[in-house]
């Protein structure tokens, strides 16, 4: 599944055979079933993640048992704990596959080191945390500012294939509302159609 990743690099920056190759010697393709971890609360995150086939996602589960879903990452999309792998302290969230997954790993000093060596590379994955940076603060601001009802429908505008894939707890979670809020909010909005 390197592939997948490689025809990401090549959409975003145009890297050589060789440079493709030095890359790929770096890396390690992870499989993951379905509800497997890749990363355990407790666990200090130390490789960057890049998601080549399936659904992650990152969540905490509170001390009463509750899941708190932090994120969804799928396709194409770059998944991890970046608080753990800046400090190096343990972290506070599980990964785990809500589909079967395959996951390219680059750890963070072979990570370093092609960020260093190709600078298109660097100027790639800086254009990749600030958007990652903007999705963060567009979220905290729904949250805090938003109606529900219109959060959800913002959500299923955003990430329509998330609605397909992704349990409706899951969502819930996501939204920070309880399964049943989001089953009236989803009544209420195929009642509108």
């Amino acid at each position: 599944m390197y592939e997948v990743f490689k025809s990401y690099l090549d959409s975003k920056i145009s890297l050589t055979e060789e440079q493709h190759e030095w890359i790929y010697s770096k890396a390690v393709v992870k499989k993951l079933r379905k509800k497997q971890y890749l990363l355990q609360e407790g666990d200090i995150w130390k490789n960057h993640a890049f998601v080549s086939k399936g659904l992650v996602r990152t969540y905490s589960v509170d001390e009463k048992g509750v899941e708190h879903v932090i994120a969804f990452a799928m396709e194409n999309w770059w998944t991890g704990d970046r608080e753990s792998l800046l400090s190096g302290q343990p972290s506070r969230f599980n990964i785990d596959a809500i589909e079967d997954s395959e996951i390219v790993l680059i750890e963070k000093q072979k990570f370093e080191t092609i960020c260093k060596e190709i600078p298109a590379f660097n100027d790639m994955v800086n254009a990749v945390i600030d958007r990652s940076f903007v999705a963060s603060q567009k979220r905290i601001h729904d949250a805090i500012s938003t109606p529900v009802e219109e959060e959800y429908a913002n959500f299923i505008q955003r990430y329509p294939s998330f609605a397909a894939r992704v349990p409706q707890s899951m969502i819930a979670s996501y939204l920070g509302i309880t399964r049943e809020t989001l089953s009236r909010i989803r009544h209420k909005a195929a009642k509108k159609s």
